[in-house]
C-alpha cells in the first residue's frame, strides 16, 4: 500500500492555505508533514516503511522545523525511514515485491509515476521471474471499512470536537439579530471554535438567512439579517484531526413566527425519530426511512402534498422539499467514507460508527406553489452527531438543544 501526503495548496501566487494533512496516511501513521510517503509491505517480510522531508536549515527558517528521517523514525515507529530524496533509489525496489499495489491513481504526480513504472516492469521483465505487482487496488477496499468502526480514542476525539462545535454555535446564535451580517455570525462561530482549542472549522461555515437557508452548502455568508428571518447555522469544529458537525435553525427574531414553527416542529419530529432508530442491527437506510416518513406526513399534514401515504412515500413526493439523504459518516473527514450498502443491501449500524442524522426541510421560492407558498423561504435543518453504542446511541452533540423554546433563548444570548 502506498500512501502519499496531501500536496499543498496555494490560494494565489505563493500564498499557502494552512495544511491540512492526507486522512488515510495520518490514520496509518500519524505523520502530518507534507511531501510524507508511507509504504507498507506484505508478505514474508511485513515493513511499514517512511519517506519524509530531509532537515534543511532554509527551509526551515521560513516554515518551521521538520522532523526529517531520524526522528520520524523514532515518533512514527517505522521500521525503515528515509529521505523523499532517496525515492528514486528505494521506492521501485519496494513495489516490485508485491503482486498488488494498493494505491489511488491520480494521488499524486510523482508517485503515479513510480506506480506505472512497477506495473510495467511486472508485465516485462517480472513475467520471466513470476514476480511484480500485476493488479491495482483502491486502498479504499481495505481503509474504509476500518475507518468506519471508530475505536475509544477516536470517539474521545470526535467527543470534543463536537463539544467544541456546540460552543461554535452558541457564540454564532448570541450575535444574531437583526441588520447583523452573516459574516459577522460566521466569524463568532469560527472564532468559538478556536478560543475552545479547535483547530478551526472543519469545513467552511454555513450562516444562511432568510431564503439562503435554502440553499444546501450556501457559503457565501454575505447577506444582513432580516429580523423576521430564520438564521440556519451549519457548522463544525476539527480537533486533532477528527469533525463535529451539527446545524441548528435560530429565529433573528428571538421566537417563531407560526409558520416558521409549523416547519421546524417537523423537521425536530423527523430528527427524535431518527435518533430513535439508531442501534445496533438497524439499517443505515431505516434511520433515513423513520426521518422522510416524518417530514411525508407533516407535509401532508400542512396541506403541501396529498394523496395515500404509501404512495407518497414510494414516489419520494416529499424530495421536493427534502432532497438529501439524513445522514453521512463522520471521522476525520466530515463526510467520512464507508459504503451505505454492500450487495445491494443497506448497510448495518454496529458499534463504534459515529454518523450525523439531519433532516431538513427547504421551502425554495420556485418550488412553492398553491399550499406550499405561505411557506416560501423558509429553510429549516437540525443536525446531530451519533455514535452507535452497545445497546443504542449516544447523542454526542446534546449539549446543544434543539427544542424550540431553548433555541429561541439561545439567540442574542450575550
Amino acid at each position: 500500500m502506498i500512501l502519499p501526503s496531501a500536496s499543498l495548496r496555494y490560494r494565489s501566487r505563493d500564498t499557502e492555505y494552512r495544511y491540512r494533512p492526507d486522512s488515510e496516511l495520518y490514520y496509518l501513521s500519524g505523520a502530518t508533514e507534507p511531501e510524507t510517503l508511507l509504504v507498507l509491505v506484505g508478505g514474508d517480510d511485513p515493513r511499514f516503511v517512511l519517506f519524509v522531508r530531509p532537515r534543511d536549515a532554509g527551509a526551515e527558517l521560513w516554515a518551521g522545523p521538520r522532523l526529517g528521517p531520524d526522528a520520524a523514525t523514532e515518533r512514527y515507529g517505522a521500521d525503515e525511514c528515509y529521505s523523499v530524496a532517496e525515492l528514486d533509489e528505494k521506492l521501485p525496489g519496494l513495489l516490485q515485491e508485491g503482486d498488488r499495489l494498493h494505491y489511488r491513481l491520480g494521488a499524486e504526480e510523482r508517485t503515479d509515476g513510480f506506480v506505472r513504472k512497477a506495473l510495467a516492469w511486472a508485465r516485462g521483465s517480472g513475467m520471466r521471474r513470476g514476480t511484480g505487482p500485476r493488479g491495482l487496488v483502491d486502498p479504499g477496499e481495505i481503509l474504509d471499512e476500518l475507518r468506519l468502526r471508530k475505536d475509544v480514542e477516536e470517539v474521545e476525539a470526535i467527543r470534543v470536537a463536537a463539544r467544541i462545535s456546540a460552543e461554535g454555535h452558541r457564540s454564532g446564535a448570541a450575535v444574531i439579530a437583526e441588520g447583523v451580517g452573516e459574516w459577522i455570525v460566521e466569524a463568532a462561530v469560527d472564532a468559538g471554535f478556536r478560543a475552545a482549542g479547535a483547530n478551526g472549522p472543519g469545513f467552511p461555515t454555513i450562516v444562511g438567512s432568510g431564503t439562503n437557508a435554502c440553499t444546501l452548502h450556501y457559503v457565501e455568508n454575505r447577506d444582513t439579517i432580516d429580523d423576521e428571518a430564520l438564521v440556519l447555522i451549519d457548522a463544525g469544529a476539527e480537533v486533532a484531526m477528527y469533525n463535529g458537525d451539527i446545524t441548528r435553525t435560530y429565529p433573528a427574531a428571538g421566537g417563531f413566527s407560526d409558520t416558521q414553527r409549523d416547519v421546524y416542529r417537523i423537521v425536530e419530529a423527523a430528527r427524535r425519530a431518527a435518533v430513535e432508530q439508531v442501534s445496533p442491527g438497524v439499517t443505515i437506510a431505516s434511520v433515513h426511512e423513520a426521518a422522510a416518513r416524518t417530514i411525508l406526513e407533516g407535509l401532508v399534514g400542512l396541506g403541501v402534498l396529498s394523496g395515500p401515504m404509501e404512495e407518497l412515500f414510494s414516489e419520494a413526493a416529499y424530495r421536493l422539499f427534502f432532497p438529501h439523504q439524513t445522514s453521512h459518516w463522520l471521522g476525520l473527514d466530515v463526510h467520512d467514507p464507508g459504503d451505505y450498502a454492500k450487495a445491494g443491501e443497506s448497510r448495518v449500524l454496529e458499534p463504534g460508527m459515529v454518523f450525523t442524522i439531519e433532516p431538513g426541510l427547504y421551502f425554495r421560492p420556485e418550488a412553492c406553489e398553491d399550499a406550499a407558498a405561505r411557506f416560501s423561504g423558509i429553510g429549516v435543518r437540525i443536525e446531530d452527531d451519533v455514535l452507535v453504542t452497545d445497546d443504542g446511541c449516544e447523542v454526542l452533540t446534546a449539549a446543544l438543544p434543539t427544542g424550540e423554546s431553548e433555541v429561541e433563548d439561545l439567540v442574542g444570548a450575550r
